[in-house]
């Protein structure tokens, strides 16, 4: 994912625009398809086998990228390079190529939201010491898919960047295997948890029962039939309908989705800007001075400053900010997942602010004639750093926030709330650079995203984003003090199964409202 915009640009020949745009649309794929496995393992399959049978089709489509490659793509071989372009690829060749990374997305999204709440599944919510561990394990779970992302982006992208594209899909081939068969053997101690049935009808009937009563006079709470909702005459004498009779229970569950989307709205400008490290970051990088003293740094090798950022980022925050801010505010966890994810946003924002300063100096370092600039591309270390900080603080804040809040039936969904997020992150970022050529791009100027970047204003499209971001962070604060979090009741504590009933408010003290 990280050397895409590269591979589609040298080997695919595509211009820099079309190139950033593909990717932010395979990747919000990625993320889109992770809805599609949440709603498999919390509706039917269960989260082990789910998560089993989509890192079945990454390894598949990662074979199929590997074989497409290596025997319609790279011609000649060693192409590929920023000193060596490609021939003209087939239309056979390109075909395949988009099957097998379409069937990667669908892989890699459809396991990744789930196997994260499968972990969550393996430790008891209902204690507070079960609450910090599945806090800790969301920490350290995002930081190992840092460290993986570590390797590919030092070890992968040099040989890639250097023309070797098959063996670096090969070795994420013979990663995928190995992830898989690890995941298998863990399976004797595993803890499971049933599946629900499919969520949508639940969540639907409440809407279409409530709007078939929309007349009807609301009893209070104490005159409703046990977890029964509101019954008129005539629903006594019929056959019960769950489409005209609904529970209590998914009432709440309704009401606890509804309440979890303005949030997640608020997400997704943040999402646009973790999106430019897989694109205009890349892109800026490539036309940057990438020589450090003898040695050749690859514009996509600078997320790793990224990634160590996240995992520097995650063990201060876990082993200084937590104890320091838990014994100030009173809370275990240092900040709540709002307050987390509100610093993440306004570090983005900031994230933002370097990436536009760093475009400017290159701008004014730029060689006459030349396509790169004497600026060096050590100068994006800061853009870099700061959003892995943010990562931490958002990514970590919003898998926590959205499994914890959603209702056990819909678990996984809430987690691929955080990957949807990014999906539709990816999509507007898509749709601005779009609007903002079509708006830019006009008579003899060439836009602010040409082919050509040291003609263009990518400074202006990064202080655009900082500007949503500004906006959004505004609205997210209104919703985030309107928001009140809600409990769950667990109904087993058998050590294989459990089953959570349903949600209430948690009132200031911790107490429960309603449940």
């Amino acid at each position: 994912g990280v050397n895409l915009v590269l591979f589609l640009t040298r080997v695919l020949r595509q211009d820099n625009a079309v190139a950033a745009n593909n990717v932010s649309v395979w990747t919000g794929t990625v993320y889109m398809f992770s809805l599609v496995g949440a709603f498999l393992s919390d509706s039917y399959w269960g989260r082990f086998l789910t998560c089993c049978v989509f890192q079945l089709i990454l390894l598949l489509g990662l074979v199929l990228l590997s074989l497409s490659s290596w025997l319609f793509l790279l011609k000649p071989k060693g192409c590929g390079t920023s000193k060596f372009e490609c021939h003209e690829t087939s239309t056979v060749g390109e075909i395949i190529f988009y099957i097998s990374i379409y069937m990667v997305a669908l892989g890699y999204g459809g396991h990744q939201p789930t196997c994260a709440t499968f972990g969550a599944d393996q430790f008891d919510d209902s204690t507070q010491k079960g609450q910090i561990s599945r806090a800790t394990f969301f920490a350290y779970f995002y930081f190992a898919l840092n460290c993986g992302s570590l390797f590919s982006n030092t070890v992968l992208v040099y040989y890639e960047d250097n023309g070797s594209w098959t063996f670096g899909f090969w070795l994420s081939t013979g990663a995928a295997f190995l992830g898989l068969v690890l995941y298998v053997s863990g399976s004797p101690g595993y803890r499971f948890i049933k599946a629900h049935g499919n969520p949508l009808p639940r969540v639907a009937q409440v809407f279409v029962a409530a709007y078939r009563k929309w007349n009807v006079e609301v009893p209070s709470p104490s005159e409703l039939y046990e977890m029964e909702a509101t019954l008129t005459r005539k629903d006594m004498r019929e056959p019960k309908n769950p489409w005209q009779i609904c529970t209590v229970t998914q009432v709440e569950e309704a009401k606890c989705v509804l309440k979890l989307l303005p949030l997640w709205l608020c997400t997704i400008i943040y999402s646009v800007i973790f999106t430019q490290m897989a694109s205009l970051f890349v892109e800026q990088g490539d036309v940057m001075d990438t020589k450090v003293g003898k040695f050749n740094l690859p514009a996509a090798s600078m997320s790793v400053f990224n990634i160590c950022s996240v995992l520097i980022s995650t063990g201060i925050y876990r082993h200084i900010l937590v104890p320091v801010l838990g014994r100030m505010t009173g809370n275990p966890k240092g900040l709540s997942e709002l307050q987390r994810m509100g610093v993440g946003l306004i570090i983005g924002m900031l994230a933002m602010v370097a990436a536009g300063v760093t475009e400017i100096e290159r701008l004014k370092r730029v060689v006459p004639h030349e396509r790169h600039s004497s600026l060096s591309v050590l100068w994006q270390i800061p853009q870099y750093v700061l959003v892995g900080a943010s990562e931490v603080f958002m990514y970590v804040g919003q898998l926590e926030f959205f499994n914890g809040q959603a209702p056990d039936g819909i678990k996984s969904f809430g987690s691929s709330l955080c990957m949807a997020s990014m999906s539709f992150g990816n999509y507007v970022s898509s749709l601005l650079v779009h609007m903002v050529m079509l708006i830019t791009a006009r008579g003899d100027n060439p836009g602010w995203i040409p082919a050509n970047l040291n003609h263009g204003h990518i400074e202006r499209f990064y202080f655009l984003i900082m500007a949503l971001a500004g906006i959004d962070v505004v609205i997210y604060l209104i919703f985030a003090r309107w928001y009140k979090p809600v409990t769950f009741v667990e109904t087993s504590h058998r050590p294989d199964q459990v089953e959570t009933n349903y949600c209430g408010e948690t009132n200031e003290d911790g107490g429960n409202k309603r449940v």
